[in-house]
């Protein structure tokens, strides 16, 4: 059996000419208790781009922990991808963390790093002309830009062509994770 990782790669390597591939939905839990679910653009690894006055931020300081949900359409492959976020922001002092942060802004393209310079996420909509930013390509990221990084405990894997799936659990084995397969009914 190939590893969950082995097997999103060759998905996303399959889908990589549709550009909908890159798009997965994050569910989190709410502040308010109740389960929130949100459509967020992937980036490398289990990356991704977010607006620090969204909600999300809010409900991921409450609760850590996410699912990330990724369908391809032409293979019937989806992937529930759960753990532990991790909130990379303004705030983080952290040199490693701070790059990380830094060379995902500067992978975003210039139109997409505009709307962390508008309206704060959910924000009454006002009529009227629109703000003309201009961007400093050498300038670092807004102070509205988060970086989320999800560390994966669990992977559920289904193949709706084949009608098989798996579950991926990690462990800890003399203080390194290791992945346990685990053949189940789809």
């Amino acid at each position: 059996m190939a590893s969950w990782k082995q097997l999103l790669q060759a998905a996303m390597d399959s889908h990589a000419h549709l550009k909908h591939s890159s798009f997965i939905q994050l569910a989190t839990l709410g502040t308010n208790g109740r389960p929130a679910n949100r459509t967020v653009v992937f980036s490398d690894r289990i990356r991704m781009h977010t607006d620090s006055r969204s909600c999300k931020i809010e409900e991921i300081k409450h609760c850590p922990f996410g699912e990330i949900c990724w369908y391809f359409t032409e293979s019937w492959e989806q992937f529930r991808i759960n753990g532990k976020i991790e909130i990379i922001d303004k705030s983080t002092t952290d040199a490693i963390k701070v790059e990380q942060r830094e060379k995902s802004w500067q992978s975003i393209a210039g139109k997409s790093k505009l709307q962390y310079l508008g309206p704060a996420p959910r924000s009454p909509y006002k009529e009227g002309p629109g703000i003309d930013y201009e961007l400093d390509p050498s300038a670092g990221p807004f102070d509205a830009f988060s970086l989320l990084i999800l560390e994966p405990d669990q992977v559920d894997y289904i193949n709706l062509k084949s009608d098989e799936r798996w579950i991926f659990t990690s462990r800890m084995s003399n203080s390194d994770k290791i992945w346990v397969p685990e053949r189940v009914n789809p």
